[in-house]
C-alpha cells in the first residue's frame, strides 16, 4: 500500500496547538505564562494573611456591650451584693487604673514594634515584650479589669454577671481565631511563645 502523501496543509487544530507552544500557554488559565507572570495580582483573588481573620466582633465592642447591658439590667432589676462600700469603690478604682495601664502598655509596645493593634489588620511582628511577657492577651485582660472596676465603682453586680459570658465570647469568638491566625503567620516562633506564656496569665 502506498504511503499517504503529505498535502503540506495543517488543520485549524494543528495551528492552534502550534500557537500555544509558541506562546507557552498555561491551559489551566488560558493565558500565556509570560503574560500572566507580568500581570499585577488580582485584588479579588489575592488575600493578605490578615484577610482570613474573621472576628465575631471587635473586643472593645463586646466589653462595652457587656457594660451597657449590665447597667441596663441593674436599672430594671437592681441587685445589691456589695453596696456602695468604700472598700468596693477603692478596689474598683484600682482595677480601672490597672486596666488603663495595661491598655496603654499594649498600645505603646505595638507602636514600638510598628504593627497595628487592631486584630483584623495584618500583624507585622509578634509582640512578646512588655505585658506580653506575662499574658498573651493583656489587652483583653485590661478591658475586663476596666469593666469589672466600673461594676464595683458603680455598685452594679449585673455588670459582673454579664461580664462572664462576655469573656467566653472573647475567648472562643476572638482569641481562638487570633491564635490560629498567628500560628499560621509565625509558625514555630508563636508555638514556642504559647508554650511559655499563658493565654490570660
Amino acid at each position: 500500500m502506498a504511503p499517504a502523501r503529505s498535502t503540506g496543509r495543517r488543520s485549524a487544530r494543528d495551528h492552534a496547538y502550534h500557537l500555544d507552544d509558541w506562546l507557552d500557554v498555561d491551559h489551566g488559565h488560558g493565558l500565556p505564562r509570560t503574560f500572566e507572570a507580568s500581570m499585577p495580582p488580582n485584588p479579588s483573588t489575592e488575600r493578605t494573611p490578615a484577610s482570613g481573620l474573621w472576628l465575631l466582633a471587635p473586643p472593645p465592642v463586646i466589653f462595652l456591650g457587656a457594660l451597657a447591658l449590665g447597667l441596663f439590667l441593674q436599672v430594671l432589676w437592681p441587685l445589691s451584693l456589695f453596696g456602695h462600700s468604700l472598700a468596693a469603690r477603692i478596689m474598683g478604682g484600682c482595677m480601672i487604673l490597672c486596666g488603663l495601664a495595661l491598655s496603654g502598655a499594649v498600645m505603646y509596645y505595638f507602636g514600638r514594634a510598628e504593627t497595628p493593634v487592631m486584630p483584623w489588620r495584618e500583624t507585622g511582628r509578634l509582640v512578646v515584650s512588655g505585658p506580653y511577657r506575662f499574658s498573651r492577651n493583656p489587652d483583653y485582660v485590661g478591658q475586663a479589669l476596666l469593666v469589672g472596676g466600673l461594676a464595683l465603682l458603680l455598685a452594679a453586680p449585673w455588670v459582673f454577671l454579664v461580664l462572664l459570658p462576655a469573656l467566653l465570647v472573647v475567648r472562643y469568638g476572638v482569641i481562638s481565631r487570633e491564635e490560629r491566625y498567628l500560628e499560621r503567620r509565625f509558625g514555630e516562633e508563636y508555638r514556642q511563645y504559647c508554650a511559655h506564656v499563658g493565654r490570660w496569665f
